[in-house]
């Protein structure tokens, strides 16, 4: 006898919920942001979502013994593939040298953006930035990024933008890109790319993935030449709110099977990351 599918209602709408395949993240546990962090590394490389060894991933890690703030960075030299748990390098807050394993140094002039984040948004234990063609090309539009579908639907009304200045190597402008980006964690640099902050690397990624899908979207959708169709304000705004809401329950629970399955991808396909 046939059934009739029963409709999904806001509390089943789930982004990464469900049933748990790994124990719950410990966001104070050392090894584990390594290998979270080498792992977004990982992940966007294999998405083509990375720019030579330029570029940065950066996670927050506990304040050291003095209470000094330390991050974590990407060796200076290494493509992202390369990048792995053990030689992540070690910074504070200026992008001066903690722990070097690798012995190649950071690009300190690369983590002036991360840096001005980190410092001025606690909440941010992931910020992530890239240089896409797609994400480029977005951040190049007056307009941004439009509400077209369902994907670009989440970032409605979400979206910080920070003029260009140049290569971001001028430390003052730390405090326009912190006053541009405010309590958002989607900003699009214009002419230039885009930042991503995550409670989580996790969250950092997945937000990456999707706005990225959502800016090859749009420009796939306007190349067409063909009449684009936006989303009203409030059905826009709506599906933002429930994205907003699955994200928050998926950091409340620290347990992420949409993120477990991007490891099992990466644990068949390039498992040295947790090395």
């Amino acid at each position: 006898m046939a059934t009739t599918a029963q409709p999904r209602t806001e509390e089943t709408i789930s982004i990464g919920g469900g049933t748990p395949t790994r124990a719950p993240r410990d966001a104070t546990d050392e090894g584990q942001i390594r290998i979270d962090l080498a792992a977004a590394y990982r992940l966007i490389a294999l998405k083509g979502m990375d720019d030579s060894i330029f570029t940065h991933i950066s996670a927050r890690l506990p304040d050291g013994p003095s209470g000094s703030k330390r991050f974590l960075l990407n060796p200076y030299g290494l493509m992202f593939d390369e990048v792995t748990a053990s030689n992540l390098v070690t910074v504070d807050e200026t992008g001066a040298i903690i722990d070097d394993p690798y012995g190649a140094g950071v690009n300190a002039a690369g983590f002036t953006i991360h840096s001005a984040v980190h410092m001025a948004r606690h909440d941010a234990a992931c910020v992530l930035h890239t240089h896409t063609v797609a994400g480029v090309a977005i951040s190049s539009l007056q307009e941004g990024l439009l509400s077209l579908n369902q994907w670009s639907a989440q970032f409605h009304g979400a979206i910080a933008f920070h003029d260009y200045e140049g290569i971001a190597l001028n430390l003052e402008e730390r405090a326009r890109i912190v006053a541009d980006l405010g309590d958002l964690n989607v900003m699009l640099l214009r002419s230039h790319g885009t930042l991503i902050c995550g409670r989580s690397v996790a969250e950092a990624v997945k937000l990456a993935f999707n706005l990225e899908r959502s800016c090859k979207a749009q420009i796939a959708a306007l190349s067409t030449g063909l009449t684009p169709i936006l989303l009203p304000d409030d059905v826009a705004a709506h599906t933002a709110a429930q994205y907003a809401r699955a994200y928050d329950k998926t950091e409340a629970a620290g347990v992420d099977p949409e993120w477990d399955a991007m490891l099992r991808q990466l644990d068949r396909q390039a498992p040295a990351y947790a090395d």
